[in-house]
């Protein structure tokens, strides 16, 4: 991608507009959860259906990052994204007002395919954004998105409490994400796509492509990360409780340790890359994530667990940022297909995740089962050395001497 010019409040507003990006499928997401036992009271549904009737996000929202990869990379991440913002609010209102399971279910693909591709995209400009500054930013970026999901779970919960049903909730909801995305819209960083080379001349030489096998891998790290983080969703609590004979508010601790640990390691984790460097940031954040919650499971005590979940999520808080922040910046003009593939193994993770703790615990028990997202970290810490490929964002581009924003030289 080529990066305009411009003086910096341009890019103030640019970095601020992927706050309000990440914010929206944030918000989006923490009200839809909010709000399920609502609709599945109001349809009927048994935990199996629902269950197919989630499935459908899943579904969808893999189907959308295949295809937005290519249309990022083509048109440029900020004409794909803002779109696609106001669609996620739209889309937001089609479950509450459908009438049976299979209608649930079409609706459902059609907000996690606009879930996906938002994701894609807004990640692919987030990337853009960090290189103009010349320095980190994808963690707050991310930390945003977990405020969000905060925010949009209490909204829901707050029209839940009120006795007002699930169409208000998301109407009301999806108006306010249609407000975000039409102010903030003109702030948006667009780029033009980078022509990739088609032909050679007598002399030249083809630029180097980066093997897809690297970006893959990165996939790779991205899913071992967030198998940990829809295990810790799903079985932290349960751990707590039917393992270690906590109280049922206690247990509930677990998770909110972890949520509560990610969102600060995500709001320090820029100063912290810029400090450290990705390569050794992400290290030290698998040893942390890993030593922290193998140790809790040794010493088997709630205390320790909820502190355990907690060293955990602080780990794993920079990572996943980091691993899209590498991938983005492997090749520009190929972003949107890189992060297409990072996160679709990346959601893959957090999907399966939950699943496969589940079935290991059949075997060998919960606490043991807990174990393999922990050692899933420290893999990723051995590995920390595949995000050197790429160039790191903490290396500023030179300034344009009038404005003292980054400029293109040469």
């Amino acid at each position: 991608m080529t990066l305009p010019t411009g003086p910096a409040p341009t890019l103030r507003r640019a970095r601020a507009a992927v706050y309000i990006m990440f914010l929206i499928p944030g918000i989006a997401i923490g009200v839809w959860t909010s709000r399920i036992p609502a609709l599945k009271e109001r349809l009927d549904l048994g935990d199996g259906q629902l269950s197919l009737a989630l499935l459908a996000i899943a579904a969808g929202a893999l189907a959308g990052m295949q295809i937005v990869g290519r249309l990022v990379d083509r048109h440029g991440s900020g004409r794909v994204m803002v779109p696609l913002a106001f669609a996620q609010g739209a889309v937001l209102l089609l479950p509450a007002a459908m009438p049976s399971l299979i209608t649930l279910a079409a609706s459902l693909a059609l907000f996690g395919a606009a879930h996906g591709m938002l994701d894609v995209s807004m990640n692919a400009n987030a990337v853009e954004v960090e290189r103009a500054w010349g320095r980190p930013l994808m963690s707050s970026f991310h930390a945003v998105f977990s405020i969000g999901g905060f925010l949009g779970a209490a909204g829901g919960g707050l029209f839940a409490h009120a006795g007002i049903g699930p169409w208000p909730t998301f109407a009301a909801t999806g108006t306010a994400l249609a407000a975000l995305a039409l102010i903030t819209s003109p702030w948006a960083l667009r780029t033009t796509p980078r022509p990739r080379p088609t032909t050679l001349t007598a002399g030249t030489t083809a630029p180097r492509v980066p093997k897809i096998q690297g970006v893959l891998f990165l996939g790779v790290l991205g899913f071992c990360c967030m198998v940990g983080e829809g295990a810790s969703a799903d079985w932290g609590s349960v751990y707590l409780r039917e393992d270690l004979a906590s109280s049922p508010g206690f247990a509930a601790a677990a998770y909110a340790a972890f949520s509560i640990m990610m969102t600060a390691g995500r709001l320090a984790g820029d100063r912290l890359a810029v400090r450290l460097g990705p390569v050794t940031l992400v290290r030290y954040c698998g040893i942390l994530a890993g030593a922290g919650l193998v140790t809790a499971l040794l010493i088997g005590h709630p205390v320790a667990g909820v502190i355990g979940f907690g060293c955990f999520g602080a780990g794993l808080s920079c990572i996943v940022p980091q691993v899209f922040s590498a991938a983005g910046h492997r090749d520009p003009a190929r972003a949107g297909q890189a992060l297409a593939r990072v996160a679709s193994l990346g959601y893959l993770g957090f999907l399966t995740g939950p699943v496969l703790i589940g079935a290991a615990a059949e075997v060998l028990g919960l606490p043991r089962a807990l174990a393999i997202p922990a050692m899933l970290a420290l893999f990723v810490a051995l590995a920390a050395r595949a995000l050197r490929a790429a160039p790191t964002s903490a290396t500023p581009e030179p300034q344009h001497p009038a404005t003292g924003a980054p400029g293109r030289t040469g």
